[in-house]
């Protein structure tokens, strides 16, 4: 849920805030099928639907799209329930990220078999 400090004085989340919260949902299917660390190294699309406001509730939703030999894609949705006189939920982001499994010298490493 975002708070007074993730948003400009009229109560509109910063779009660079949700982004982040949009990358750190991304990596978690990401960091599962690379069974370790990974970086993101593309945001390969970002779309802003509906704008988010202080007090909305936000579920991100994820799926691996693709995978190649170190890199996982993966398609962020994130939906908003807003609290006014009826509880209205709307989406309000989509985005598709590419991550790339790393060492531990961060260096990109293949992904392990399924």
């Amino acid at each position: 849920m975002p708070m007074p400090t993730d948003a400009n004085i009229h109560g509109d989340v910063f779009g660079g805030w949700i982004m982040s919260q949009v990358d750190i949902a991304g990596a978690i299917p990401a960091t599962r099928r690379a069974q370790g660390r990974v970086a993101t190294i593309s945001v390969n699309a970002f779309t802003f639907k509906q704008p988010v406001f202080v007090g909305d509730l936000l579920s991100f939703y994820t799926e691996i799209i693709k995978t190649g030999r170190t890199s996982i894609t993966v398609s962020v949705e994130v939906y908003a329930e807003r609290k006014r006189l009826q509880l209205e939920t709307v989406k309000v982001t989509e985005a598709t990220l590419t991550y790339v499994a790393t060492d531990d010298e961060r260096r990109s490493r293949p992904l392990p078999p399924l």
